[in-house]
């Protein structure tokens, strides 16, 4: 069956790193688009970053340039590098596929818990 599985997520200092890892099966990884999305208590579901087969990235204003995307089509992974996180990068982080062409199947970890506190 499809299985996202978040992992990384932890307690972290402002101004920390942390790298979140999501691990894919049960479809083809690479006909897929990967993205990060968050949630914070109160608030909408958000885009963080995607990553297309190929490799092109896009992201939320709020993290450009302190947060890296990446995939391993081989390893069937996706990850997130966030350096220099503040406060507000803390949310519930998830993992999302969404297929690239028709039918746009869809899928979504559990969530990984991201805390940014001194």
């Amino acid at each position: 069956q499809v299985q996202l599985v978040e992992s990384g997520g932890g307690l972290v200092q402002p101004g920390g790193s942390l790298r979140l890892s999501c691990a894919a099966s049960g479809f083809t990884f690479s006909a897929y688009v990967m993205s990060w999305y968050r949630q914070a208590p109160g608030k909408d579901r958000e885009l963080v970053a995607s990553i297309t087969s190929d490799g092109l990235t896009n992201y939320a204003s709020s993290v450009k340039g302190r947060f890296t995307i990446s995939r391993d089509n081989a390893k069937n992974t996706v990850s997130l590098q966030m350096n220099s996180l503040k406060p507000e990068d803390a949310a519930v982080y998830y993992c999302k596929g969404r297929r690239s062409s028709w039918p746009r199947s869809e899928y979504w970890g559990q969530g990984t818990q991201v805390t940014v506190s001194a």
